[in-house]
């Protein structure tokens, strides 16, 4: 879910949180190049990604190293393997996994509060109960734009400060979508939530 996604990103660049990790796991559920071809925007706009299976320990050491002496916390939709991820960094934490969903075919997270756990390799690593949806607070419409990397780098190149990228004159970000500079998906995720937070104050 990329739409879910974005609303974390926005939300990990509004914390100012050092390090954004997006772990794509399950991978041995999916052809390894469609996955990289989806996921390929982030990585353009800077983002670490990391493709990971639980079940089969792929990624598992390349993931335990960057949460080495680091205060850090998996967060994401349910059912995404989160907690055997952290079984497999470090085995018998104990944690409950449940058998996969015959109905959703996705695992069931059992997590229920979120638990603060000390790594053996230093650090602390917080599991999270899974999230359906996220809704983005303490953000401004106009501020938004800023939590978009690769549209917070054009925003002063917009012929109009208060440009909100939808149909103004001279608007950079838009150009760049146009371009394929930037993704049109990550695009249209910025205006479906530019659309949100507007209606959102409207209400206030």
């Amino acid at each position: 879910n990329l739409r879910l996604l974005d609303r974390f990103l926005v939300m990990g660049e509004k914390s100012d949180i050092e390090r954004i990790i997006v772990v794509v796991n399950k991978v041995d559920l999916a052809d390894r190049s469609e996955s990289e071809a989806k996921f390929k925007p982030y990585a353009d706009i800077g983002y670490r990604l990391l493709y990971t299976s639980a079940l089969e320990k792929v990624g598992v050491d390349a993931l335990r190293e960057a949460l080495v002496d680091q205060i850090s916390v998996f967060t994401g939709p349910s059912g995404v393997g989160k907690t055997s991820l952290l079984n497999a960094i470090q085995p018998g934490l104990g944690r409950s996994v449940k058998a996969v969903s015959a109905s959703r075919q996705e695992g069931i997270h059992t997590t229920r509060d979120s638990e603060l756990v000390k790594l053996e390799t230093g650090g602390y690593l917080a599991d999270t109960p899974g999230i359906r949806t996220l809704t983005i607070w303490d953000v401004e419409p106009e501020e938004l734009d800023a939590y978009f990397r690769e549209s917070e780098e054009r925003v002063n190149d917009c012929r109009f400060a208060d440009c909100a990228h939808r149909s103004e004159p001279g608007c950079a970000v838009r150009a760049a979508v146009e371009r394929g500079d930037i993704s049109k998906g990550r695009y249209q995720s910025y205006l479906a939530l530019r659309d949100e937070l507007e209606q959102a104050f409207a209400l206030d």
